[in-house]
């Protein structure tokens, strides 16, 4: 927020002393990148610096902002590197990215504040707001509430219907998503416990729109972005040449960054936009926490404020939570997570999008936040550099730096390199004859990601979705197994291919399972079953 002028008359020495200044912090801006640093003294800037540095050259990164927050003021802020590698263009405060999950409590957000003018209850059925909305077994249908879109307690597997948001762009739409996931088995039962999922949050913004009386892009532009005054935030479709400075999401390829997924001229409306599907600046961001940090903030009521950050859903705590920040809870409330970290209270949340990487993480008690927003493969380099900056507020005793927890994570990996299991080697691969696949050709459908072909083109046995274009790949023919070689290389998640011949009931099968077994969840391949239904064309 911009402070009121005060207008007086200096004398001479305190209008020198004052350029003096003004050109130190010009100085700063030139060597530091682009960004204000107002951190409490020097030595507390020095160690923000050396994390923000230490981060964005370990990791290469084509782009990184950070801003900090302690008492409810903006105490740091600093952007680097370029909106698209190679170009030129600067990554400043006011550049968006993609927040990607951090996108859920702007939803929950806009859902409390219809909750404070009594247009919705966290309890109301979600069929009260969309009648067509199914689950697949007939009781959840009827007893899911609104309150269970938001907690992660579905029944439905880790990334359960994510093919039909991700890779963007692709064609689905929020109705072929409702309607889809009548069709997804779930893997447990209804509110046993925590899993991750996506789906229920574009059910949500739905449920917002209905409730609201209009669409979720104009209802969170009207309730969130104007009040708040975020003022470069994007939802919806909208005009990138007309915004400007836009980051483009990167891929780390060799030596360099790579753009991956470019936005066009016109960016259009994300199917997932109530999920992730929001854009904005690190100012934004800044303005959007210190409203969270600010106690006499009216812009939703402090029984919703106490609503939205009570743990709904009990979350795991894992081994490396207990090991870095001694942590005792841990849970889901409405849009975010809730943790302890060595005895101060924290409210968190981390948003992954296929080259962009964001955190957002409060210690409301300090009234202190730190964001981060980083434009390529960064999913390391948000880990370790929100743990440095959040313990030097948690236990500044520790020292704790960004080289000591890239360390640890190296530990966690081992000698093999991998977090987990070892993935399959696939390097001795061929093209597939199309000969040895003449009864798997055709065209098939799955009842929720819709129709594929499996055909041949220009001599080579290519599987191609019509909804998602980007899941389009060679198969490749591994020992005895296929596995599909996807020609966008964002497509980070191979998949072996499995036909099951025709029998008496169905005119033969297909179905996908991971190559790695640590593959992102969203590749949801275990969902699909593909049933033929026709000839290639």
């Amino acid at each position: 927020m911009k402070q009121a002028r005060t207008n007086f008359r200096r004398t001479g020495t305190e209008s020198e002393s004052l350029r003096c200044r003004a050109m130190a912090v010009f100085a700063c801006l030139l060597l530091c990148g682009s960004g204000q640093v107002l951190a409490r003294d020097n030595g507390e800037r020095a160690i923000f610096d050396a994390a923000f540095d230490d981060t964005f050259n370990r990791y290469h990164l084509p782009g990184l902002a950070v801003g900090i927050v302690e008492d409810g003021k903006v105490v740091y802020t600093r952007a680097a590197g370029e909106l698209e590698a190679g170009k030129g263009e600067s990554i400043t405060t006011e550049t968006l990215f993609k927040i990607a999950s951090n996108s859920k409590a702007m939803t929950t957000g806009l859902l409390a504040r219809l909750v404070d003018q009594g247009k919705l209850a966290w309890s109301d059925p979600v069929s009260k707001y969309l009648p067509e909305f199914r689950m697949h077994d007939d009781w959840v249908t009827q007893n899911i509430q609104v309150r269970d879109l938001l907690i992660h307690n579905s029944g439905l597997g880790p990334g359960a219907g994510d093919l039909m948001l991700w890779p963007e762009p692709n064609h689905f739409t929020r109705a072929d998503i409702i309607n889809g996931l009548g069709w997804l088995k779930p893997t447990h039962s209804f509110r046993a416990h925590y899993t991750y999922d996506n789906l229920m949050y574009v059910v949500a913004g739905e449920v917002a729109a209905a409730a609201g009386g209009k669409p979720y892009d104009q209802l969170l532009r009207e309730q969130l972005f104007q009040p708040l005054g975020m003022q470069r935030c994007q939802v919806g479709e909208w005009n990138r040449i007309e915004v400007g400075n836009v980051a483009q999401p990167h891929m780390r390829i060799g030596d360099g960054n790579q753009v991956i997924r470019r936005d066009g001229d016109l960016v259009p409306d994300a199917t997932g936009m109530a999920a992730g599907g929001i854009r904005c600046s690190l100012d934004d961001m800044l303005t959007w926490v210190r409203m969270w940090l600010d106690p006499q903030s009216q812009w939703v009521s402090a029984t919703q404020r106490r609503t939205l950050w009570s743990v709904q859903m009990p979350m795991p705590v894992s081994q490396r939570m207990r090991n870095w920040d001694n942590t005792h809870f841990n849970g889901y409330g409405y849009g975010w997570r809730l943790s302890d970290v060595d005895g101060v209270w924290r409210v968190a949340h981390t948003g992954t999008l296929a080259g962009m990487y964001s955190s957002v993480t409060l210690l409301p008690d300090q009234r202190t936040g730190i964001v981060v927003l980083i434009n390529g493969s960064g999913g390391e380099a948000r880990t370790v550099l929100t743990q440095a900056l959040t313990k030097h507020f948690t236990a500044p005793e520790q020292r704790a730096t960004v080289a000591g927890y890239a360390e640890a994570l190296a530990g966690e990996r081992g000698k093999t390199g991998r977090s987990s299991v070892q993935v399959p080697d696939t390097s001795a691969r061929a093209s597939l004859p199309p000969a040895q696949a003449k009864d798997a050709l055709g065209r098939y459908v799955d009842p929720w990601f819709g129709t594929i072909s499996l055909c041949t083109v220009d001599d080579r046995v290519v599987f191609a979705s019509d909804k998602s274009p980007l899941m389009r790949g060679e198969v490749m023919q591994v020992g005895g197994r296929w596995l599909i070689d996807w020609f966008d290389d964002s497509v980070d998640a191979e998949a072996w291919l499995e036909f099951h011949p025709r029998t008496a009931d169905t005119g033969g099968r297909l179905s996908l399972s991971h190559v790695d077994p640590d593959a992102d969840s969203s590749f949801d391949f275990p969902d699909l079953d593909f049933s033929r239904v026709a000839d290639c064309p």
